[in-house]
């Protein structure tokens, strides 16, 4: 019993016994597997930090975009141009004074040295008979020799013409670095100093050429140059005589936007008289482009407004009814000399160019001149033909404030009764339809109307109907019928006495095409006309 459980005992023993120590490769293997497990959690800090900066980052990115990109372009190209008058960038280099001529001094000084080598006193007495050096000896032992004196004598004139020269040319430097900036104005605005309108001159520059401040600061240096040269501020005031010139190019009116409106009338040139008159030599051609840049900047000092809220920009009809081809050699060479002026010199000006009654063959042109404007530019054409041209104009200038020969009521002559600050009431008449317009009065007055329709082929008639049942209607305008050598316009006046109204009435019926109306009227009582 005892023996068995001795031999138990020592069973167990060795079962409890039997394992070993742990050896240096279990060691390696534990430590190892550790610092795998610690890694992960290392690469999750680190992964985390980065994510942070990357969020730090777009955070700055966002900022930078938040920025006005104009107002960084403009800010940067004030300080160029502090810079730029400081230096005197915006005028031409003065040519270097002419030196003084000392060269003649010179050129005498190295003649008489020339003469005296050549001819030295040794020379001279070796050449002579012994009698005549004998003679000499004496006096040339107390006489200073011939060649040092007049070495001297030139000596004495060129030092005062050297030193002339210098103080010359310390006045031409002291002139050519000033210390006072310079100040310089385009269209009577200070590039800088004068407040929002300087900054809206600035901006003009900088949109056309897309906001690069270097390009535009060497734009507005050419430009400033350009006029100093061409003279704008003398040719405010030059009478350059072509009154012929007024019916080509004139204003009239706004747009509904408020832009002044300028129409370009080529179609005049047929007139041969007036074409020889203007293009017929390169002078002339040089005083129509003169008198074309002073148009322009009388309109922009007269018309438009440079502060914040202002019109800074017009708009241009150009109408090409029975405008010359391209035949016409001059007339095409002059435009072209005036569109390069003013897209190099005149910027952002045009809010719209519209181009009304356009011929077949002036697309062809229209493509050949094209690559002389930005994209900018030809974005805002606007192309119509002689049929929509009224249509596509009422589009951005009201009716009153379009010309009559366009297709509106505005008159050039002076009216008494409507002015453009009247407005028109246009409306379409439909194809086989009378329309009927009615016009209240309620005490003793004199009436006046006006009106016009597009497309003729319409009859036309007023009445009047008074408020008092059982009163006569009076005919004031019988039915007549609107042909195209008619007068475009329809004025009329009626005075009432009594309450009652006035029926304009306009047939379309014999017609399948509608009809554009424009009409207005006003009242004037006895009160007002005695006001």
């Amino acid at each position: 019993m005892a023996a068995e459980q001795s031999q138990t005992a020592t069973e167990v023993v060795p079962s409890t016994t039997v394992k070993e120590a742990p050896t240096v490769e279990d060691v390696a293997k534990a430590t190892a597997s550790v610092e795998t497990t610690e890694v992960p959690v290392v690469e999750t800090t680190e992964v985390a930090v980065v994510e942070t900066s990357v969020k730090s980052d777009d955070a700055d990115v966002v900022k930078e975009e938040t920025v006005d990109p104009e107002k960084k372009a403009l800010d940067e190209l004030k300080e160029l141009i502090v810079a730029a008058l400081a230096n005197h960038e915006f005028s031409k280099p003065v040519p270097p004074p002419e030196p003084a001529p000392v060269k003649e001094v010179v050129d005498e000084e190295k003649k008489v040295d020339t003469v005296a080598e050549e001819k030295s006193p040794v020379d001279l007495e070796a050449e002579k008979p012994k009698e005549v050096v004998e003679e000499k000896e004496a006096e040339s032992k107390v006489s200073v020799p011939l060649s040092v004196a007049l070495a001297e004598e030139v000596e004495k004139k060129a030092i005062p013409a050297v030193e002339e020269c210098k103080e010359k040319e310390e006045v031409a430097e002291e002139k050519s670095t000033p210390d006072v900036p310079e100040e310089v104005f385009i269209w009577g605005i200070p590039l800088i100093g004068g407040g929002e309108k300087s900054d809206t001159l600035l901006m003009k520059f900088l949109v056309a050429r897309d906001l690069k401040v270097k390009e535009t600061l060497s734009m507005i240096k050419n430009t400033v140059i350009w006029r100093k040269e061409f003279g704008i501020e003398s040719l405010l005031t030059e009478d350059l005589g072509v009154p012929e010139l007024e019916r080509v190019v004139f204003s009239d009116g706004f747009d509904k936007e408020g832009h002044p409106v300028c129409y370009n009338v080529y179609g005049e040139f047929q007139d041969k008289d007036l074409y020889q008159k203007v293009f017929g030599d390169e002078e002339k051609r040089k005083n129509f482009l003169r008198w074309r840049v002073q148009l322009l900047e009388k309109q922009i000092r007269e018309k438009l407004d440079f502060s914040p809220n202002g019109v800074s920009t017009m708009v241009q009809v150009t109408d090409l009814k029975n405008s010359p081809g391209p035949a016409k050699k001059e007339l095409r060479q002059a435009t072209r000399q005036a569109l390069s002026i003013l897209q190099d010199n005149y910027p952002e000006f045009v809010a719209k160019q519209v181009f009304i009654n356009v011929p077949w063959w002036y697309l062809a042109f229209n493509r050949m001149i094209a690559p002389l404007f930005t994209p900018r530019t030809k974005s805002k054409f606007v192309f119509s033909g002689p049929s929509k041209s009224a249509d596509t104009l009422f589009k951005y200038i009201a009716p009153e404030q379009v010309p009559v020969k366009y297709g509106g009521l505005s008159c050039m002559e002076k009216d008494t009764v409507f002015s453009t600050a009247d407005v028109v009431t246009d409306m379409c008449i439909k194809p086989s339809t009378t329309h009927a317009i009615e016009i209240p009065v309620t005490e003793p007055c004199t009436l006046f109307w006006e009106l016009r329709v597009l497309g003729w082929d319409v009859s036309y008639g007023a009445e009047f109907t008074p408020a008092v049942e059982g009163g006569y209607t009076v005919i004031i305008q019988k039915n007549w019928k609107f042909i195209s050598t008619d007068e475009p316009v329809v004025k009329n006046s009626f005075k009432i006495g009594e309450a009652g109204k006035v029926v304009l009435k306009l047939d379309n019926t014999t017609s399948k095409k509608k009809k554009k109306l424009l009409y207005r009227s006003k009242i004037i009582t006895k009160s007002c006309s005695t006001d």
